[in-house]
């Protein structure tokens, strides 16, 4: 999981937090972060490859005389960069084959001596300098989003819009990197497996209110993040969306909504920026504002083409069904492949066909493109374990799956789709065409108290005495609520409820977890722990083998170790019934397929190889456990059998 100090800082400062966490230095942060929170992998300084990057202004932009494709521009970078060449008005030229440069717009220049960002970080970082294209000079290049490394777009520059005019705003020979917060912009990469229990930290948020919880600051989420936020209701030109929900006890949430009148177009550059910060590449703004938002949140969202998605049902509107695949039934996926899902995987499709491999990725048929005009918005909860084994069988690992494996709340849903659909609403043109629908299969108790699990009720001293603390009830609270916990007091008596996105909370030992790691565990007192000197008691069992392996040892036995599991047909040959023993679900090889009912087969099985090795007398004997079907201990679990199996050859 990748996050950027850039994006903490703006989180703190846009939702009122207490202070910078990286004020104290990118190395203490780090420090912290791996003390308290998860392993940092890597520290990437992300901004030094904008180094020398200039937003400037394209003032005129003519044919090249001897290319039809290419342009000769003039470029005003403020007159900021040293030792380039200029024209009477103090402009730079500049060549360029980019088909949507034009006079007027805003673009980034890289200079001479400037390295190519895509290239920064690679063996081939690609500087550049001052070079004659089809004889005329050009002073290093207008730059594409993929030349910045923040998209695949190589068709065209980069242009930024909005900023640059005679009321203020981004000046020409504005550093691109100052512009958009890359300047000391540092990237810190953190161990997905780290956070394995709490998908809450797959969300810039998570994190971000994790590190002010152990850097001992209190942390309030923004006002949208909120189990119930108000979505607006049909604005314009309603398009009618049904849903069907089939296998509720595996998508125990599916939300969406229709929006209409969408301009599908290039994100806004700082949307770009941010999704680079995480490594993602841009395709679209309505895309990139699903991408943006699961980084934010940790909740993935899909996002369909509404016209594509009613032509291929049955009704005269959309129909998203959520189903299980039927036999023979394939899909195109967004990735180029074509796949016929596993029986058991979670599917959305029309009422005619599958469109989508629920939480994991798109069809083709309904992706968003430029042609796009109006959307489904898609917010679900899908089965995590459902999920990793469907991600397995097709061998698809996107950012999606990654979250759902690890079992987001189903009670953000609402609060992401209403922040996409303001977004869109706001700057993308889209009207909400459809009525809210939610089909809601979690439990009351749980939407009443937006609570994935009922409050857990711990003492001061249970904590203390587990983590080796003296914490007063009060240090615990703040702690606690630090990191939007709702904690009640009485006297030692602590009563916690978690909040609606975390979903590891439910036992009192969670709780310890929680403020020992707040805490910290460096504060942990130094002191060995207090030992018993009193001799172990002697175990009659073990005493029994000891004794055993004495006895047959000193004989002249010799004593096996073999696998509990063999092969049917050792049962049948030794004359037993495999129908008495355990048969594994999931055998280590189709050779050990059962429980083995005694020792003895398998030890029958040495015989031949040790007189085929020269051995013509000996004696081997085994300790071990054999298991019956007929034979349950008192908790109804199959009872272990010790046995002794010995052979004279």
């Amino acid at each position: 999981m990748k996050i950027s100090t850039s994006t903490l800082t703006f989180l703190n400062k846009e939702y009122g937090s207490a202070g910078n966490p990286a004020a104290g230095g990118v190395d203490d942060l780090v420090v912290r972060i791996g003390a308290q929170l998860g392993a940092v992998e890597e520290v990437v300084p992300f901004g030094a490859k904008y180094q020398g990057a200039l937003i400037v202004r394209v003032v005129s932009c003519e044919p090249h005389p001897d290319s039809d494709h290419m342009h000769v521009c003039k470029i005003d970078d403020g007159n900021k960069t040293p030792d380039v060449d200029r024209d009477e008005n103090g402009l730079v030229q500049v060549v360029c084959g980019a088909p949507n440069v034009r006079a007027g717009m805003t673009a980034v220049w890289l200079p001479p001596g400037a390295t190519v960002p895509d290239t920064y970080f690679g063996p081939d970082a690609f500087v550049l300098g001052k070079r004659r294209l089809r004889g005329l000079l050009s002073n290093g290049m207008l730059a594409s989003p993929k030349e910045l490394a923040l998209g695949d777009s190589h068709e065209g520059i980069l242009e930024i819009t909005g900023h640059i005019d005679e009321h203020g705003g981004y000046q020409p020979g504005t550093s691109f990197a100052e512009a958009y917060g890359l300047d000391g912009d540092v990237v810190i990469d953190m161990e997905n497996k780290m956070f394995t229990h709490r998908p809450d930290c797959f969300g810039w948020l998570g994190i971000a209110r994790e590190i002010e919880g152990i850097y001992h600051r209190p942390y309030k989420s923004p006002q949208w993040y909120t189990p119930s936020p108000e979505i607006p209701g049909v604005e314009a030109g309603e398009l009618k969306l049904e849903v069907r929900n089939e296998i509720p006890e595996l998508v125990p949430r599916f939300v969406a909504i229709v929006l209409g009148g969408v301009e599908v177009k290039s994100s806004p550059v700082w949307l770009q920026v941010e999704l680079a910060r995480a490594g993602v590449h841009s395709v679209n703004n309505i895309v990139d504002y699903t991408n943006f938002f699961m980084l934010e949140t940790g909740q993935p969202i899909h996002a369909y083409d509404y016209d594509k998605v009613k032509a291929l049902s049955a009704e005269d509107h959309a129909v998203l069904v959520v189903r299980k695949p039927r036999q023979g039934e394939k899909i195109s996926l967004l990735n180029g492949k074509t796949i016929e899902p596993r029986a058991e995987a979670m599917m959305v499709a029309t009422d005619k066909q599958l469109i989508c491999l629920g939480g994991a990725m798109g069809g083709s048929d309904t992706e968003v493109d430029a042609s796009t005009k109006n959307i489904i918005i898609e917010a679900a909860t899908w089965d995590m374990y459902a999920m990793r084994r469907t991600a397995m069988a097709h061998g698809i690992f996107t950012d999606a799956v990654t979250r759902f494996t690890k079992g987001q709340s189903p009670l953000q849903n609402l609060a992401v789709t209403a922040k996409l659909v303001d977004e869109i609403r706001q700057f993308a043109g889209g009207k909400v065409a459809s009525g809210l629908i939610d089909d809601n299969h979690v439990p009351a108790d749980v939407m009443e108290r937006q609570s994935l699990h009922a409050p857990v009720e711990v003492t001061r001293q249970f904590i203390n005495e587990r983590l080796g603390f003296d914490l007063s009830a009060g240090e615990m609270e703040t702690l606690l609520t630090n990191v939007e916990f709702r904690v009640s007091v009485d006297g030692d008596n602590l009563t916690v409820t978690a909040p609606f996105w975390r979903t590891d909370i439910e036992i009192p030992e969670d709780v310890v977890e929680e403020v020992g790691r707040l805490y910290g565990y460096d504060h942990l007192p130094l002191e060995l722990p207090r030992r018993s000197i009193m001799p172990v008691p002697v175990n009659p069992l073990l005493d029994v083998k000891t004794t055993i392996r004495r006895v047959l040892t000193a004989a002249g036995a010799s004593e096996i170790l073999s696998y509990s599991f063999v092969h049917g047909n050792l049962l049948e040959k030794a004359g037993q019934d495999a129908a008495q023993a355990f048969q594994l679900g999931n055998a280590l090889s189709p050779y050990l397929q059962y429980m083995r009912l005694s020792l003895t087969p398998s030890l029958l099985t040495m015989v031949h190889p040790n007189q085929k090795a020269g051995y013509d007398e000996f004696a081997l004997f085994e300790l071990g456990l054999a298991h019956n079907t007929n034979d349950y201990d008192e908790d109804g679990l199959p009872r272990e059998i010790n046995s002794l199996s010995f052979v004279f050859a």
